[in-house]
């Protein structure tokens, strides 16, 4: 259950960052407030999951999960360029997501 709390804090993470974008620095109140709920959504989220996970996995996987989710919809939602070498690191940091998680024993 842990991973799966995990899995939705980073996705959360991505949500916020990309909503960060359009906010328009914390000037329109509708996309600022649902940004901010979204952080602190993630952020709890993460702390639940760390209390099984080690932190150092959990926190890794949190992180990568919010940029390559950031990285992708920045280029699908915000026209950013997909260059070759930034789609070869994202699959890069997607399988050290993958092998984070497969190689994490829970804390006891």
């Amino acid at each position: 259950m842990a991973w799966i709390i995990l899995i939705v804090a980073g996705l959360l993470e991505v949500g916020w960052a990309i909503g960060l974008k359009y906010t328009h620095g914390f000037t329109r109140a509708w996309p600022s407030a649902l940004t901010i709920i979204a952080i602190i959504a993630s952020m709890y989220l993460l702390a639940v999951a760390a209390r099984t996970l080690p932190i150092g996995t959990a926190y890794a996987v949190w992180v990568g999960i919010g940029a390559a989710g950031t990285a992708i919809l920045g280029i699908v939602l915000l026209k950013e360029p997909a260059t070759a070498a930034r789609v070869f690191f994202l699959v890069m940091l997607g399988a050290s997501i993958v092998g984070l998680k497969m190689t994490a024993d829970p804390i006891p």
